[in-house]
């Protein structure tokens, strides 16, 4: 019989992205307290966003109203990258960028992982930006899932390509 297998990636669904940002700016446009500050949030390239407002809490504030929609489309915060915010001219600025895809550095603590307590005879390959898991038991492959989820990773990791 054949190995079974998955793969782990960290992928951004851009599209609930894209939902959560518009959800974000139609909150900013219709609460009292952001009227007249100049607080906006806006697609910055392919994986940034940019938040504008008049004062540093405000621009904080808009922060929170994103990562709240964020949560609720069910994409993790781990993936998105703040900086501080920074004076620009009048204006406050905080820049953001969605991480995405496993760096080899991640991939080889995940499969240290799971080579130390994961079940035996689980095999695990990395191929470019995400990372294959493979056994001959499937009851293996979902103990690996279930340990990798239950792992406190730094990045957020979805499992695909499950056969």
């Amino acid at each position: 019989m054949a190995d079974s297998s998955f793969d782990i990636v960290s992928k951004l669904d851009r599209q609930e992205a894209d939902n959560a940002l518009n959800q974000a700016v139609k909150e900013i446009s219709t609460r009292y307290d952001f009227r007249g500050t100049g607080a906006s949030i806006e697609w910055k390239g392919e994986e940034g966003v940019e938040i504008t407002a008049n004062a540093d809490e405000r621009a904080l504030a808009v922060l929170d109203v994103f990562k709240e929609k964020l949560v609720k489309r069910g994409i993790s915060l781990k993936a998105l990258e703040t900086g501080d915010p920074r004076q620009s001219g009048k204006e406050v600025k905080i820049n953001g960028t969605f991480s995405q895809g496993i760096s080899t550095e991640h991939a080889k603590k995940i499969a240290k992982l799971i080579r130390d307590e994961g079940p035996k005879g689980v095999k695990t390959q990395v191929q470019g930006d995400e990372l294959r898991v493979s056994s001959k038991k499937r009851d293996d492959l979902q103990a690996v899932i279930a340990l990798v989820k239950g792992a406190d990773l730094e990045i957020p990791v979805q499992f695909v390509n499950y056969r």
